[in-house]
C-alpha cells in the first residue's frame, strides 16, 4: 500500500480521537503509520496494476482453452466412433 494510502488512514483514525488527545497528535500520528505499515506490510498483497495483468492474462488463456475445446470436438465428431487409428493387439504394429 502506498504512503498516501497510509497517510489518509492514519490522518482518519487522528480524527477520530477524542479531542484530549489530540495534544498528542505527532506522537500518535508516527505511531498508527508505524501499525499500520508493519500490519499492511505482512499480508500477501499484490498492486492492482498486477491483478489487472493476470486478469487479462486469464481471460486470454480462456478463450484459448474455448478455442482448443472446439477444435477438438470438431476433430472428434470426424473420426468415426470406435476408430482410433491405433490398434491394441500385440504384434499389429510396424517392424
Amino acid at each position: 500500500m502506498d504512503s498516501f494510502r497510509i497517510d489518509e488512514i492514519a490522518r482518519r483514525l487522528l480524527e477520530s480521537l477524542p479531542p484530549a488527545f489530540r495534544s498528542m497528535q505527532q506522537d500518535l500520528e508516527n505511531n498508527f503509520r508505524a501499525v499500520l505499515r508493519a500490519s499492511l506490510g505482512k499480508l500477501d498483497l499484490v498492486t492492482r496494476d498486477e491483478f489487472d495483468t493476470q486478469s487479462r492474462v486469464l481471460e486470454r488463456t480462456r478463450a484459448r482453452l474455448e478455442e482448443l475445446e472446439a477444435r477438438l470436438k470438431a476433430l472428434e465428431a470426424r473420426v468415426p466412433a470406435g476408430t482410433t487409428g491405433v490398434t491394441s493387439e500385440p504384434g499389429s504394429g510396424a517392424r
